[in-house]
């Protein structure tokens, strides 16, 4: 190489040293954008992130322009120290101030919560919380071989329908499978801790996992209103020796949500059919509320044996001690079906 060519190679490195200091001052500087911000980045703060780190994660997202800008916002503000882990919706060059703000306003973290309403099956927690969390359906039934592993409880006979606790969870998005498993779970814990659930499933002379199947059911055959009555039913037809004749158990062993079933349907044979099979179905059908599980523990007081929701919209349930009254109960309840078509 000749002394002209090293001296060329020598001034782009020079300038490309200089360029790289440039961009280093900018984005680490004292700069800072003006305005509201625009567009829509997403940033994941992981748990034990300082301040500092926050700010790195913001200046690379093309949130704000430098460090300093977030730093110098969040060191006047004492609610800075509050921010958590967990995936935060912001906008493109903000002010730090305004940064800040949104960070600090629970919308911006709408998309890092997981919300599993009451009765899910367990297939259908696993697609809530694959669509919210970006985690794959595969990944999270592989984890639940570890069930377990996971703080399942002992006494669940290592079956994970039914405990996938229906509620609102803070996640950081950096969990895995196994991570929200186990926020699952633990709140299942806490809740039948609350409920006093095994204590209990004792006074009624049951196992905790026979009231977990109890309270699934509850959960879905009745409205909230009537969640004591039909543990009632089912109590009185388990004393009288009768069949559950449960159709949610029905439609639970075909893998079918349908709320009218076919003759042959109601004949099919499989454990979870309660129109052939007397006693409970072998597992839970869905993941029950607190409201379902104290229900199932403080049954009402009658000698109901029948009950029919003649008006799904409204919820509306009637309860009989005879058959003959639960027919015409019944006869309303299809007349229902006839003017939905």
């Amino acid at each position: 190489m000749t002394r002209r060519n090293r001296l060329l190679m020598l001034g782009i490195s020079i300038l490309a040293v200089i360029a790289l200091v440039l961009v280093f001052m900018t984005s680490r500087g004292g700069t800072d954008f003006s305005g509201p911000g625009s567009g829509e980045a997403v940033v994941i703060v992981v748990r034990g992130d300082s301040l500092s780190a926050i700010a790195n994660t913001l200046v690379t997202a093309g949130v704000v322009a430098s460090d300093s800008a977030f730093l110098d916002a969040a060191r006047n503000n004492e609610k800075s120290q509050t921010i958590g882990p967990g995936r935060y919706t912001m906008l493109r060059e903000m002010s730090g101030e305004g940064a800040l703000t949104l960070m600090l306003d629970p919308k911006s973290r709408a998309d890092s919560r997981l919300v599993l309403p009451e009765g899910l099956r367990l297939t259908q927690s696993v697609t809530t919380a694959a669509l919210e969390t970006g985690i794959a359906k595969e990944d999270f039934d592989e984890a639940l071989k570890k069930s377990a592993d996971l703080g399942l409880p002992t006494w669940a006979q290592n079956q994970p329908e039914g405990f996938a606790f229906p509620a609102s969870y803070d996640l950081a998005g950096d969990e895995s499978a196994e991570d929200v498993w186990r926020k699952l779970f633990a709140r299942f814990n806490q809740e039948a801790k609350a409920l006093d659930l095994e204590s209990g499933a004792e006074a009624l002379q049951l196992d905790p996992y026979s009231i977990m199947v109890i309270a699934s059911m509850v959960q879905a055959e009745g409205h909230p209103a009537d969640y004591a009555k039909v543990a009632r039913v089912i109590y009185n037809r388990l004393d009288a020796g009768m069949p559950l004749q449960m159709d949610s158990t029905v439609a639970y062993g075909l893998g079918i949500t349908q709320i009218s079933l076919t003759a042959d349907q109601l004949q099919s044979q499989t454990p979870y059919n309660t129109y052939v099979n007397r006693g409970l179905p072998p597992t839970p059908i869905n993941s029950p509320g607190s409201a379902a599980i104290e229900a199932a523990l403080n049954p009402a007081k009658g000698k109901w044996l029948y009950f029919v929701t003649v008006n799904p919209d409204t919820g509306e349930t009637r309860f009989a001690r005879n058959y003959a009254k639960f027919l015409r109960d019944k006869a309303v309840f299809q007349q229902y079906l006839r003017d939905q078509r």
